[in-house]
């Protein structure tokens, strides 16, 4: 199943070491499959409000993922970013290609129990 690398980033500067942050990460993630699937701005917000920029790196599985962000080469670099621009990282299980929300849905009724217990019922 694949995973995701998601980063919320508020701030955004381009600082020289955030520019060696993004020549360098490239080589970090080769190794670990990941491959960048959005990469900042622009964004069209049609709800709610948004500020910053957004990343999403895709990995094979969520095993992958975590193992590209303990690595010593990623590790190396991370302060580059960090030190320069705040934000959010997540890794996250993304959804298989058959997944259908009305199973989840099914999933949390049963764990609700009957309609009549569910919150907001």
């Amino acid at each position: 199943m694949p995973a995701y690398g998601f980063a919320h980033l508020r701030t955004r500067r381009h600082h020289p070491d955030v520019l060696e942050y993004l020549e360098r990460i490239q080589g970090t993630l080769d190794p670990f499959h990941g491959r960048f699937v959005i990469h900042g701005p622009p964004a069209e917000v049609v709800e709610g409000t948004w500020s910053g920029s957004l990343v999403l790196i895709e990995f094979p599985d969520l095993t992958t993922a975590r193992a590209w962000y303990a690595s010593p080469a990623y590790q190396e670099i991370l302060r580059l970013r960090t030190d320069h621009i705040e934000g959010d990282v997540l890794l996250v299980e993304g959804v298989g290609p058959h997944y259908d929300p009305r199973e989840r849905s099914a999933k949390l009724r049963a764990e609700a129990g009957s309609p009549d217990d569910a919150p907001g019922a």
